[in-house]
């Protein structure tokens, strides 16, 4: 891959891998046990210098194109596919800020860039998941700015953040609006009527402190409004193209793994008097998996650099999301399976590699709504 990457994104790549490596690696499978936000990995990735990679520098980030993100985000879920989920929120949240946040918004910024706060978005509710326009929170605007009532769900990083990012119906003052009327609010967490939930005990991806947030009666002032009133619906569908980009690059940093790990097994796991590598349904497994890894790799960096042209990448993350989490999904199983009985053990990480892969097939816009934008799109071109 060196001649598809800059010397910049190579000397990143090296510094995200070692990092994985002597440090996430070792951590991995205690994370994944004890389910608890590592607070120590996360700072060293601020110190790093990770979070403010994509953010222009001028913003306090580094200025580098998308590739590199997604780049990283490959290298840290290699090693720790929570890490790397935890890795995206500040990246996330600093962009957003830094595009659409009043200039003592944006005074946030370097806060998150090092560590020193934590941010979540608030977008699902219990009720509403892909369906962003039929949220039911509201903020009802009032002669001090807005009071904020409802339920968030799967709050990523929700149990530990400092600021929440809330999507909320902003409706008219006769209770009439769009259903695409909606609006950001950044909320301070020790807010008065913010409650948090339990974590979520999930089937993977342990340590991110996913919980619900419920706002009831929750008095925010008019400079907690991210943006334009009312316009947060395109805000929010824009940031799902480019988490996408970074889910993708997480689900193909834990086939990687996967694939590193079954290719080594098969080398030493002896049958019949020989390898496993030397039987031909096992070589095709691995064939298959080489194959599809490069694929996907190379659909994710396409949709990177489309984006990095300015040009809207709906469907070009939608491939990229489909394809490498489906993808991930089917070959981190047979990883699995070429470890026999032994991929049932926790013993072995390709069990926490399968379990924590079949989130990426869900969050972000489950599957079947990557096929329902690609069908769009491809209506868009026709007509």
């Amino acid at each position: 891959m060196h001649n598809f990457f800059t010397e910049e994104q190579i000397s990143l790549r090296d510094t995200a891998r070692r990092f994985a490596e002597r440090e996430v690696l070792k951590r991995a499978a205690a994370i994944d046990r004890e389910d608890r936000f590592d607070r120590t990995l996360y700072r060293r990735m601020a110190e790093l210098g990770l979070f403010g990679i994509s953010l222009e520098e001028a913003g306090g980030g580094a200025g580098l194109d998308t590739v590199a993100v997604c780049i990283v985000m490959e290298e840290l879920a290699r090693c720790s596919g929570s890490v790397g989920n935890a890795f995206a929120i500040p990246v996330e949240a600093t962009l957003f800020l830094h595009q659409h946040g009043s200039v003592a918004q944006r005074s946030r910024i370097p806060a998150l860039l090092d560590g020193s706060a934590i941010a979540a978005t608030a977008v699902s509710e219990p009720d509403h998941g892909s369906d962003v326009a039929s949220i039911t929170t509201s903020a009802l605007r009032t002669a001090d700015g807005y009071v904020l009532n409802g339920t968030k769900a799967w709050v990523t990083l929700g149990g530990v953040a400092d600021w929440i990012f809330v999507f909320a119906r902003t409706p008219s003052p006769d209770g009439r609006g769009d259903r695409h009327a909606i609006s950001c609010f950044i909320v301070d967490a020790m807010l008065a009527g913010v409650t948090r939930g339990k974590s979520e005990e999930l089937l993977g991806m342990h340590g991110l402190e996913d919980c619900q947030i419920a706002f009831d009666n929750v008095k925010l002032g008019h400079d907690a409004l991210v943006g334009v009133e009312h316009q947060a619906f395109k805000m929010a569908m824009a940031n799902f193209n480019f988490s996408r980009l970074l889910m993708s690059s997480m689900a193909l940093g834990i086939a990687q793994a996967a694939f590193e790990d079954a290719a080594a097994y098969a080398g030493t796991r002896r049958q019949f008097g020989a390898p496993i590598s030397s039987f031909q349904a096992i070589q095709f497994m691995l064939a298959d998996m080489s194959t599809d890894i490069a694929a996907s790799r190379l659909l994710i960096h396409h949709a990177a650099r489309v984006h990095d042209a300015g040009r809207s990448i709906a469907k070009e993350a939608a491939h990229a999301k489909l394809f490498t989490t489906d993808m991930a999904m089917r070959h981190v199983s047979n990883a699995l399976q070429i470890h026999g009985g032994n991929g049932y053990s926790r013993e072995y990480r390709i069990e926490r590699l399968f379990r924590d892969v079949r989130l990426a097939q869900i969050f972000e816009g489950t599957n079947q709504i990557q096929r329902l934008i690609i069908a769009r799109q491809i209506e868009k071109e026709l007509s």
